[in-house]
């Protein structure tokens, strides 16, 4: 029995490179099109008077969508211009998202370098009044390190180990009350958890304002985060890491200790600063219990405390032009630190990531 082969004609529009096949715009057609719609909406911002150039922005953003979806239509087809429109509106998405953080991060460096130097990390605020120049930010840089690294001593333990208590064990009611007041967590505004440790620490035990006092309202702000985040990093761990390990007789705390967790250590150590960059710009609680202090407190234990957002808040309520300075160069240390931060526990992730042999 002969089997015949037909060969489909050049012009067919299956075929590709085919007379008949769709016609596609060039790779620099987009690259074309933003061009002509910023040049576009440049000049209808200017000839209508706005002003603002987020205004001019959004214009040529709004002409960049409606050209590269006209011209996709008539070049390519509806098809291929409702893909295009598709992508362009994620990467407008993402344009929006970061013009924000880029014009805070500008305005912070710019105005936070006017005072900062060496004396204004060195020296604290002792005998520097509102009107005066100098001062500096050292006493509120060791009080957010000493109240944010008690903090996570304690939040960071007990937030992993519950994790791993609710994806490893937990089942029935007491896994369902645990998770249900993890949620009831993560909403609490940071005031109330202030106000919680000023009343059961400060009133009812009889504690004094101490920066330890800061660091008990911080934990109940950031237990949460750490559960949740790392809840979420060990689910993606794959089942049969666990079932190989618990093949070969390993006990499962043992598997949780020597596969689950190092394999899941990269996403638990970025949930972890997310918790400590969500505590460190905390006000209210320092407001509260911390209480302030313009000298240096190296005992966290023992005496009021000051910090990095509770020094922004002191700063700008003075209402001077050197206060102000100090306050935008406080706020350029803060986010300096959190930084640091995450560059930290991206390098200790990577350096406790499991190594996989090529």
């Amino acid at each position: 029995m002969s089997e015949t082969i037909t060969k489909r004609p050049a012009t067919d529009p299956r075929v590709p490179g085919s007379a008949l096949s769709h016609r596609r715009m060039p790779r620099w057609a987009p690259a074309a099109i933003a061009a002509g719609a910023i040049a576009l909406g440049v000049l209808i911002g200017a000839g209508a008077g706005l002003s603002s150039r987020i205004q001019w922005g959004l214009i040529a953003l709004i002409l960049f969508i409606a050209g590269t979806y006209v011209i996709t239509s008539v070049v390519e087809d509806r098809r291929q211009a409702k893909d295009r429109v598709a992508t362009s509106l994620v990467w407008a998405s993402f344009v929006v998202a970061v013009v924000p953080l880029y014009s805070l991060v500008e305005e912070t460096i710019v105005r936070g370098v006017k005072a900062l130097d060496g004396n204004f990390l060195t020296h604290s605020m002792a005998g520097v009044l509102a009107t005066d120049d100098g001062g500096g930010v050292y006493h509120a840089i060791i009080g957010t390190l000493e109240q944010v690294g008690l903090a996570s001593l304690i939040a960071v333990p007990i937030g992993v180990l519950t994790a791993v208590y609710l994806v490893e064990y937990g089942r029935g009611k007491l896994a369902l009350a645990v998770t249900f007041f993890v949620d009831v967590m993560t909403g609490i505004p940071s005031i109330v958890s202030g106000l919680f440790i000023l009343s059961f620490w400060i009133l009812t035990l009889g504690f004094h304002y101490s920066g330890f006092a800061g660091s008990l309202a911080l934990v109940i702000l950031m237990i949460p985060v750490v559960v949740r985040s790392t809840e979420e990093m060990l689910k993606l761990v794959p089942n049969e890491l666990r079932e190989a390990s618990l093949a070969l007789g390993v006990p499962k705390w043992r598997t949780i200790l020597k596969v689950v967790l190092p394999t899941a250590i990269g996403g638990i150590m970025t949930g972890i600063m997310l918790a400590v960059a969500r505590i460190a710009g905390e006000t209210a609680p320092v407001l509260l219990l911390v209480f302030g202090n313009q000298l240096i407190n190296n005992d966290p234990f023992n005496g009021p405390q000051s910090s990095l957002p509770y020094y922004i808040y002191e700063q700008y309520v003075s209402g001077t032009p050197q206060a102000y300075d100090r306050a935008w160069s406080a706020a350029l240390v803060l986010i300096a630190f959190v930084m640091i931060l995450n560059l930290v526990a991206r390098a200790i992730a990577r350096w406790k990531a499991p190594k996989t042999g090529r």
